[in-house]
C-alpha cells in the first residue's frame, strides 16, 4: 500500500519561499508519477507540478512556471520548492501519486487519474 506524508508548509510573506517535501512508501512500481495538487477555500483542487520519477520528465502548471520546481532527494522523497510566493499561493498542498499511465500525457493532469493521496499541507502567503 502507497503512503504519503507531506511536511514544510507554513505561513510567509509575499515574494518569500518554502519547501514542500513528501515522503512515500510502498511498491515504487505503484509510484513513479509523482505530484502536487493544491486546494483553496471555495475552489476546486488544481494540479500545480508533476514529476515522471523513471526519466524524471516534469509538467508545471503556468501559474507557477518559473517559481516552483519539483524533484526528488532521494527514491522516497518529493520535494517542491516554492519562490517568489503570490497571496494566490494560499492552499492546502497535497503530495499525490500513481501509476505510470498517469504522466503518459503531456498536458492531462487531474486529480480523478490520480489513487494515492497525502492529507495536505497549510500554506499561507500574506500580503
Amino acid at each position: 500500500q502507497v503512503q504519503l506524508l507531506e511536511s514544510g508548509g507554513g505561513s510567509v510573506q509575499a515574494g518569500g519561499s518554502l519547501r514542500l517535501s513528501c515522503a512515500a512508501s510502498g511498491p515504487p512500481a505503484r509510484r513513479p508519477c509523482m505530484g502536487w495538487f493544491r486546494q483553496a477555500p471555495g475552489k476546486d483542487r488544481e494540479g500545480v507540478a508533476r514529476l515522471y520519477t523513471y526519466d524524471e520528465r516534469t509538467y508545471y502548471a503556468d501559474s507557477v512556471k518559473g517559481r516552483f520546481t519539483i524533484s526528488r532527494d532521494d527514491a522516497n522523497t518529493l520535494t517542491l520548492q516554492m519562490n517568489s510566493l503570490k497571496p494566490e499561493d494560499t492552499a492546502t498542498y497535497y503530495c499525490t501519486a500513481d501509476e505510470s499511465w498517469v504522466c503518459h500525457s503531456e498536458t492531462r493532469f487531474l486529480q480523478t487519474d490520480f489513487t494515492y493521496w497525502g492529507r495536505g499541507t497549510q500554506v499561507t502567503v500574506s500580503s
